[in-house]
């Protein structure tokens, strides 16, 4: 079965360039994607699909990591064209049927622009479950939450797509529960698979993936001093912002307005 990455490149804001990978699997008969990227990137998906001999009309689901734009954008889109099926999490559910819940609770920067529109979930999948593909094969469904409220995962055979799972060194860190985040990188690093597909780099094999698990403890163990540090100063967020992006020798971190929730949940 074949496994290709697909990158998509984003603006936030026209100062901040983002990109996302997703991952199309299967066969010509039988295609799935993980997860959908942003809203206006469906035909350069189809076009790759078409080149690497994926037939559009044969997608027959898309599993979704999490809720963000970045990973929902085009899930109507395929959903509504092809009758693909859409699986999510019951707890990122809420936010891809409705977006303009995840706008209210979740502002940021051209959001609409980004996640397209909402879409229903037709299968809510959860830790532990096994989804029965087209061809036989069976997904595993693992969850992974931290960076998002209920994000989980999904293993085929060897290989694990992780979505935004685990925090990256050098890049801005987004999540909004600390202890399940560190009780994923664990549970990423004890799964013992061959392969590991993030939303954000290439493809890790087992020894790449345990350096990215080190280095991402080593992230939040380097946010939470400085947080902690910052609070002793003030209680105010925002002093404690730029206090914790001076600590870390990021300033560049407050660019990012979600920053403020990563720091806010080590409060």
């Amino acid at each position: 079965m074949k496994i290709e990455q697909i990158k998509i490149d984003f603006n936030v804001t026209p100062e901040i360039k983002r990109f996302v990978y997703v991952y199309l699997f299967g066969t010509a008969d039988a295609c799935y994607l993980v997860d959908s990227g942003v809203a206006g990137c469906e035909t350069e998906i189809e076009s790759r699909m078409a080149r690497l001999g994926f037939a559009s009309e044969n997608l027959k689901g898309i599993f979704l990591t999490h809720a963000h734009p970045d990973h929902i954008g085009t899930a109507n889109y395929f959903r509504t064209k092809y009758g693909c099926k859409v699986y999510a999490s019951a707890g990122e559910k809420r936010w891809i049927e409705n977006i303009d819940v995840q706008f209210a609770e979740r502002p940021i920067p051209n959001f609409y622009k980004l996640a397209g529109a909402s879409t229903l979930v037709d299968v809510v999948v959860g830790d532990g479950d096994k989804i029965e593909l087209c061809d036989g094969g069976v997904l595993n469904v693992v969850a992974t939450p931290g960076h998002s409220a209920d994000e989980v995962s999904y293993v085929l055979n060897d290989c694990v797509f992780i979505g935004d799972a685990i925090p990256v060194k050098g890049d801005i860190p987004i999540l909004v529960n600390v202890p399940d985040t560190r009780a994923t990188l664990k549970r990423i690093a004890a799964l013992g698979c061959a392969s590991f597909c993030p939303a954000w780099d290439h493809t890790y094999d087992a020894s790449e993936i345990q350096v990215k698990v080190a280095e991402a403890e080593a992230l939040l163990n380097a946010i939470e001093g400085a947080v902690s540090a910052a609070a002793k100063q003030s209680a105010d967020l925002a002093a404690i912002v730029d206090e914790v992006c001076a600590r870390l020798s990021a300033p560049m971190l407050k660019m990012n307005p979600l920053f403020k929730t990563t720091v806010k949940a080590f409060l």
